[in-house]
């Protein structure tokens, strides 16, 4: 309770500064953004980031006010996959080379002007964001070098990991070229050990263990890219080709007793990215795009016990497979004037997953259902777009989008199914004064199927194998949302937005026969959604180049559990996760430091044979760079919270009222762990 009342004092003494008379009057001071004819567009120059001394273009992006870096889903196609960062107007090559991935190999001498476009602009393509940031770049000639060395070290045993990076970009004029070599890890931030107790429906102690748990990995890789004047417009190409690999393993151990699973895959993922654009005279262009991506993997999952009676059989999933998906893309824009602009054009895409799996108990073949198939998916769409700028105060953008699709599999299961949807977008933008906008949503989205749903899988470490499902549909909402923004005191800004999801199939998991359970579509259900995020600069309050915020996202929903019959939330969706947060630059030190605290977060799934929640507290995020040149960084970051709980409820039978048949409840104690990066430019 006190934390919540001390979060609604902080949210609503935020707002009424935010509303204050004084306020108005004080805006911004000269060094912060100016604003554009169009008041839902705010220009910050290099000046307005000179006292964080940020080293590349990323890190001027991340310190806008009222922006949060999103790379986007990877999901259905290109359109409305992509993240919210333009560059010189335009979207990158490839769905995986993201925006921050060309602005971390972008420096700040390279940076003319960055842009917050609010609720859309013309000729900016918004890919379903409500806010996104358009970096303009110097066309002068220049050779750029970024070097990293990063390592995430863990105590306790833990398994420390190293990487690093060399990015290489030179442009001339209106070309460019470069490379990256990388070397990226992975890691989970709830590794860690602690008590593992499973008790029986009266409280009986079942069984009594010490839990361990570990997962890394990572992953090298090679890209390149170019982009240059061809053919009266301009070619931009992309390449990319790596590997990757993931380990991770869980331990019980009691009085005699031992259990262990493990998961290991290794894969190589690729892709190629091709983006032409060309002007067709004062106010038409064209853009066309071709993306083409490709990986492989091998994994294995193994489980071993020893309940004191000697080994029991040795449990084992195997599973491999080859994925792609190609796309094809083309849009004409034309620009009716400076206020108004029209696009239309329309986007192929075709999706494959070759894999098979195989279940085995002490060297015995089980079958699964759809253990082995081909998943193939081709989906064509039209659209139509327009954006106009009615006022200086008002804009609005809409859209249509009609998409067919056909899902064929084959192997363990024939089947085929075809799908239409038609995707309406509007968004009104208000913007009665530079400091306040109000922005209204209404879009209808489908969501991506992940190929590997339709397929067996398993869970060894919870002891739950999963059957593949033919009968999948995508997942699409009707989103209705409003969100109301208001700036001040130069970086301060509160936002509140309010969206509720009318949402058709839910994926979630259901039932199948023989005691399996899988992926599937559970029927209709709902979102509502209250976001807050506040960020209050505290020059005012006597601290000198500081930043407090806050932000949350408030969610319910509810759809009907397939086995019970019952109202329950949709699972994986979390409930809410705060995050509190404060910021400093010392310029005089040459540092910035912040510390982020997430006092609570945690979320449930819901299986028909076991009900499986996860939560945590006080989670605490401690980071200091110093940049003792400008071209120079040494970030260090700690990070620690104080527990991470799991807690599975396992049914004996699925028969109403579900009798228990036990409760297992682990307290792991996450292990604390420091990340060190070392960054030069040149």
């Amino acid at each position: 309770m006190t934390r919540n009342r001390l979060l609604i004092t902080t949210a609503a003494a935020a707002i009424a500064m935010s509303l204050a008379p004084q306020a108005l009057a004080q805006t911004a001071p000269a060094s912060a953004a100016s604003t554009a004819s169009d008041q839902g567009i705010l220009i910050f120059t290099p000046d307005f980031f000179a006292d964080q001394n940020p080293n590349t273009a990323l890190d001027m992006v991340e310190r806008v006010p009222g922006f949060s870096v999103s790379n986007g889903d990877g999901g259905r196609g290109f359109e409305g996959a992509v993240g919210n960062i333009l560059i010189n107007g335009a979207r990158p090559a490839s769905k995986n080379d993201s925006g921050s991935s060309v602005l971390s190999r972008t420096l700040v001498s390279q940076v003319e002007r960055i842009e917050l476009i609010r609720g859309g602009a013309p000729g900016i393509d918004m890919q379903g964001y409500s806010v996104v940031v358009n970096v303009i770049l110097k066309s002068e000639s220049s050779r750029q070098t970024v070097v990293s060395a990063n390592a995430t070290l863990f105590g306790d045993g833990g398994t420390d990991i190293y990487g690093g990076s060399y990015q290489f970009t030179a442009r001339d004029g209106e070309r460019s070229w470069g490379f990256t070599l990388s070397d990226g890890i992975g890691m989970s931030d709830s590794n860690g050990s602690g008590p593992s107790i499973r008790r029986a429906p009266d409280g009986t102690v079942l069984r009594e263990e010490v839990y361990l748990n570990d997962g890394y990995g990572g992953g090298t890789g090679l890209r390149g890219n170019y982009a240059a004047p061809a053919f009266g417009g301009k070619i931009d190409l992309t390449a990319r080709y790596g590997t990757n690999d993931w380990h991770s393993y869980d331990q019980f151990t009691g009085a005699g007793t031992f259990r262990e699973s493990r998961y290991d895959e290794d894969g190589t993922s690729g892709e190629v990215g091709v983006v032409y654009t060309r002007p067709l005279g004062e106010r038409l262009s064209m853009e066309t795009r071709f993306i083409h991506e490709f990986s492989d993997y091998d994994s294995a999952s193994t489980y071993n016990a020893d309940m004191g009676g000697g080994p029991d059989p040795e449990q084992l999933f195997e599973s491999s497979g080859e994925a792609s998906e190609t796309i094809a893309r083309g849009l004409l824009r034309f620009e009716r004037s400076d206020a108004l602009t029209f696009e239309g054009g329309g986007e192929i895409a075709y999706n494959r997953l070759d894999t098979e799996q195989a279940f085995s108990v002490g060297g015995t073949p089980v079958v699964l259902p759809s253990a082995s198939l081909l998943v193939e998916e081709t989906r064509a769409e039209v659209f139509g777009k327009s954006s106009w700028r009615i006022s200086p105060t008002l804009s609005l953008e809409s859209g249509l989008r009609l998409e067919s699709s056909t899902i064929s599999q084959s192997g363990d299961t024939d089947s085929e199914k075809s799908f239409f949807f038609a995707k309406p977008r509007v968004q009104v933008s208000w913007t009665p004064m530079a400091d306040t906008q109000v922005r209204a949503r209404f879009e209808r989205e489908v969501g991506q199927l992940s190929f590997g749903d339709f397929a067996a899988s398993a869970e060894l470490d919870d002891q739950n194998v999963l059957g593949g499902n033919v009968d999948l549909e995508p997942e699409d909402r009707w989103i209705s949302e409003l969100t109301f923004e208001r700036r001040f005191w130069g970086d301060g800004i509160v936002s509140i937005g309010l969206r509720h999801d009318e949402i058709g199939n839910v994926i979630d998991l259901i039932p199948l026969q023989g005691g399996l359970s899988a992926v599937g579509n559970i029927g209709d259900g709902t979102l509502d959604q209250l976001s807050l995020n506040i960020t209050v600069p505290t020059d005012k309050l006597g601290i000198s180049g500081g930043q407090f915020g806050f932000r949350n996202d408030w969610n319910k929903t509810e759809v009907t559990d397939p086995t019970t019959g019952e109202t329950r939330a949709i699972s994986g969706v979390r409930a809410r996760q705060p995050v509190v947060s404060f910021t400093q630059d010392i310029t005089s030190w040459k540092i910035n430091w912040s510390v982020a605290w997430i006092p609570v977060l945690g979320q449930t799934t819901y299986d028909p044979d076991q009900t499986v929640g996860w939560k945590g507290g006080d989670y605490f995020e401690l980071a200091a760079e110093y940049k003792p040149t400008p071209s120079l960084s040494l970030r260090a970051q700690l990070n620690l919270w104080d527990n991470f709980d799991v807690e599975r409820t396992v049914y004996s039978d699925r028969t109403l009222p579900r009798p228990i048949a036990f409760v297992e409840r682990r307290e792991i104690d996450p292990r604390t762990f420091v990340s060190l990066r070392l960054r030069k430019t040149f």
